[in-house]
């Protein structure tokens, strides 16, 4: 059994010992310290909280502790039900909210799940909040309501109907030209509330031919639920056997999302951002952002545009200051995370469908033609399994100390260490919670990308003698 607590929530595998497994237990105390950390922020008024889930077969469980914890505390509930993580964070905003519950391990297999906390932007509570919350959970410093001032808890059906209207009335998402393209769209949702939005989404665009794959959101993960390559085998087979135009696969909570070509090739998960963005430059000039794994791809997008590209740490939180602090108007992650500030700050991959068909659309090209038109990276992704008592920021000092006065290279220290070279890049970034070191290079293609990680593991490996 497996569980984490970290400043963004809590996640772990069902059942088990309390803080071994993810247990009702744990589901209560770490409900009651987040709703308990609000009321104390907002000491003055009565507290409201959305609460979200996706499909996962202990989401109804989970669901029922999580909202009677926070009427427990004499906090008002907005239940949504089954929602994406996007649907969740601005339905906070909508009703004017002071936080949000989304019950959903992402891309985890069926047996975990997670608890993410949202503060009232609708956006994930930051690192000091988070200490705060952690705090509050292993201490069990909070206190429940008396009867007269239990919460109470209302059902909202229309969430996810309110986020796609949202998105219909963006200026840049353009309906009459999707409809005209009389597109053929597969959908691989794996059986989680993706088979609810995306199709709702396709239909209210005016795509009439859906092939609906793993849309029942049953939460039976039929395969690995990450949208990687290798598990994108039978919707990339039911493309060509139909001859769709493009596939669109979600994770369980449908904030990432990878695209199918016509020909049943990976657009890339890396380039879902790159299209988008590239869609939204042509139409208005502002700053971009990705976090410090992704694609380079983005910035000589950027380049081309002659508007600034900035990189921040991994992590979501990390990408949306870094965005508010440079107005961006479009960012997010190369793991198909799409940000488009203009409907709000979160991954979301409605929005990045309803984006991209209409940039595929205005295009005239195929989809494998889309993609043939930015520039082509490989990224290779690789660790270093070290002893428990390896020091390893002393690894990154030295690494750090050899390539600083090298010309050509530019050194970015704001998560590990990133190394840009003229043509390719690599970065090493150490795990929080056990002794790996993560090296992430990307260059022009496999060979290289792997030939440069391969040289700075030699580097790591000498230092370590």
């Amino acid at each position: 059994m497996t569980l984490i607590k970290s400043i963004s929530g809590i996640r772990g595998t069902i059942g088990g010992v309390s803080g071994k497994g993810l247990t009702p237990l744990d589901i209560v105390k770490f409900t009651s310290a987040f709703g308990y950390w609000i009321k104390n922020k907002n000491s003055q008024k009565r507290i409201k909280i959305v609460v979200g889930r996706d499909a996962r077969i202990s989401g109804g469980m989970v669901n029922s502790l999580v909202t009677s914890s926070l009427t427990g505390l004499g906090i008002d509930v907005l239940d949504i039900g089954l929602a994406t993580t996007p649907t969740t964070e601005m339905y906070v905003t909508k009703e004017n909210a002071d936080g949000g519950i989304i019950i959903t391990a992402s891309h985890n297999p069926e047996q975990w799940n997670a608890l993410k906390l949202l503060n009232e932007k609708g956006e994930f509570i930051n690192d000091l909040d988070g200490k705060e919350v952690l705090e509050i959970a292993e201490n069990e410093s909070f206190t429940y309501a008396e009867v007269h001032e239990l919460g109470t808890i209302k059902i909202v059906d229309d969430a996810l109907d309110y986020h796609i209207e949202q998105i219909l009335n963006l200026s840049l998402v353009d309906i009459d030209a999707i409809k005209k393209a009389n597109f053929t769209i597969a959908v691989d949702a794996v059986n989680s509330v993706g088979g609810i939005a995306i199709p709702n989404l396709l239909k209210k665009l005016g795509v009439s031919k859906i092939i609906e794959l793993y849309c029942e959101p049953n939460g039976k993960f039929p395969h690995n639920p990450e949208p990687l390559p290798e598990n994108l085998t039978e919707i990339s087979k039911k493309i060509k056997e139909k001859g769709a135009d493009a596939g669109f696969v979600v994770d369980p909570d449908v904030d990432r999302l990878a695209i199918v070509n016509e020909d049943g090739s990976m657009f890339g998960e890396e380039y879902t951002l790159v299209a988008v963005a590239d869609y939204i430059l042509q139409h208005h000039k502002g700053n971009t952002v990705s976090n410090l794994s992704s694609t380079r791809a983005l910035k000589d997008i950027s380049n081309n545009y002659s508007v600034e590209y900035f990189s921040a740490a991994v992590g979501e939180v990390n990408v949306v200051k870094v965005m508010k602090d440079k107005n961006a108007i479009i960012g997010g992650e190369g793991n198909g995370g799409v940000i488009y500030p203009e409907l709000h700050y979160g991954r979301d991959s409605l929005v990045g469908v309803a984006l991209f068909l209409s940039h595929l659309a205005k295009s005239g090209k195929k989809c494998s033609q889309l993609r043939a038109q930015y520039p082509d990276y490989h990224i290779s992704k690789n660790k270093i399994q070290l002893s428990p008592d390896t020091d390893v920021d002393k690894i990154l000092e030295t690494i750090k100390a050899n390539y600083i006065n090298k010309k050509d290279v530019q050194i970015n220290d704001i998560d590990g260490i990133k190394l840009e070279f003229p043509n390719e890049w690599v970065q090493l970034r150490k795990s929080n919670t056990e002794p790996i070191i993560r090296i992430y290079a990307e260059s022009k293609n496999e060979a290289k990308a792997n030939a440069l990680a391969n040289s700075i593991i030699d580097e790591i490996n000498k230092i370590i003698g």
